[in-house]
């Protein structure tokens, strides 16, 4: 009886990301979000607020707001408005249509015609709709009627994490399978007006921007066609106990509420070398500065408690890091846009895919739960030019 199984492990064949294209300096975000939510008179807020933009060590973010969509949706930039039914309007056609411009890239680069995708998984915590926005990217991009899709809503941060620990037992299990993945995020979601009883808005104001990412995994690359990036090791998933305040997100009537707790960092601090030892011990490995990594861009608090928890040496973090101050935290994004980074560096460099000619690394992501998605990843020897990379 034939196996349906793949030969060899998945691997990452393709990397497209996308922005739209307002582009919010943070010196100057202070003053745009308390004149376009009429706060200007709440003077200590704003000096406070300007305090945490600083200490994001964010430079810019993008964002598919402006002052024309607000003032055209007034009730989005009013605190406490019902205005659900005005954020939808945008969500619905924005989240899938940004998606397809990094789906796009990603296929390009990929080299292959668009009907080989046999599997679609589209993450995005922007927006809720039935059929959804897998469907509606199966649409705009034409794939074929066949493609089993698989929608990932509200998963939050980890979701990129977590649909290449999806893809990866997909594209193992169904030979010749080749999987694209979409992480869409719009902030138009969680956009509120300034708050001095809700003070988790302050810090969500200052990092959360908007960015999607693609990627093609796939097992078996055909070599003389596709060129594989990372392969994909093993993938886990955890939650760290007594941490379910640490993030929450509902969707109400004014939109999405969210909670971030303070102690956050201290929470992924508890389980962070957990998570090393167990998907790394097996494989020989307990030397943490000898690995690469793609960390989520959280915030800086969750970037400097995975250094000091993993005793990282000075740049081990950087590409995470580049990505927080140009990018924000474009949540589900955000891991793959640092996954961009390191290969375009390397690129650059005319070195293996991390830039340090390293062969094992850590991808992490986090979200609500807490959640840790965990996964390892191998590099492959970048032997061929793409044809996106600028």
């Amino acid at each position: 009886m034939a196996t349906c199984r793949a030969q060899g492990v998945a691997s990452i064949l393709a990397i497209g990301t996308a922005n739209p294209p307002n582009c919010f300096y943070q010196a100057d975000y202070p003053d745009f979000y308390f004149g376009i939510t009429q706060s200007e008179h709440m003077t200590q807020l704003k000096e406070k607020f300007k305090r945490i933009c600083e200490k994001t060590t964010i430079i810019k973010r993008y964002m598919y707001l402006n002052e024309d969509i607000i003032r055209e949706n007034p009730s989005i930039a009013t605190s406490n408005a019902p205005s659900l039914d005005s954020r939808q309007e945008i969500l619905v056609p924005e989240v899938p249509k940004l998606g397809k411009e990094a789906a796009v890239k990603a296929i390009k680069e990929w080299g292959k015609p668009i009907s080989r995708i046999t599997h679609l998984i589209f993450c995005t915590s922007s927006g809720i709709i039935m059929p959804g926005a897998d469907f509606r990217l199966t649409q705009l991009l034409g794939l074929n009627p066949s493609v089993k899709r698989f929608m990932l809503y509200q998963s939050g941060c980890f979701a990129g994490a977590a649909s290449l620990r999806l893809a990866k037992d997909i594209a193992e299990n169904n030979v010749g399978s080749r999987i694209l993945i979409v992480c869409s995020e719009n902030m138009v979601t969680s956009f509120h007006a300034p708050s001095e009883t809700h003070l988790d808005i302050l810090v969500g104001s200052a990092i959360f921007s908007d960015g999607a990412a693609a990627v093609i995994v796939g097992a078996d690359p055909v070599l003389d066609s596709e060129h594989p990036l990372f392969e994909l090791v093993s993938a886990s998933q955890t939650i760290i106990p007594d941490s379910e305040d640490g993030i929450i997100g509902e969707v109400r009537e004014i939109g999405m509420k969210y909670y971030l707790s303070k102690g956050l960092s201290e929470i992924i601090a508890r389980k962070i070398q957990q998570c090393m030892v167990e998907n790394f011990t097996p494989l020989g490995i307990n030397d943490w500065n000898s690995l690469f990594y793609i960390v989520h861009p959280g915030g800086p608090a969750v970037l400097r408690v995975v250094e000091e928890n993993l005793g990282l040496s000075k740049g081990k973090l950087k590409a995470s890091w580049h990505v927080l101050q140009e990018y924000g935290n474009m949540w589900s994004a955000g891991v793959l846009f640092v996954l961009d980074e390191i290969r375009k560096k390397s690129m650059k460099e005319g070195k293996p895919t991390t830039g340090e000619g390293l062969n094992l690394g850590a991808l992490f992501g986090f979200g609500p739960g807490v959640t840790v998605e965990t996964v390892v990843l191998r590099s492959v020897a970048i032997d061929s030019p793409f044809s996106s990379i600028a």
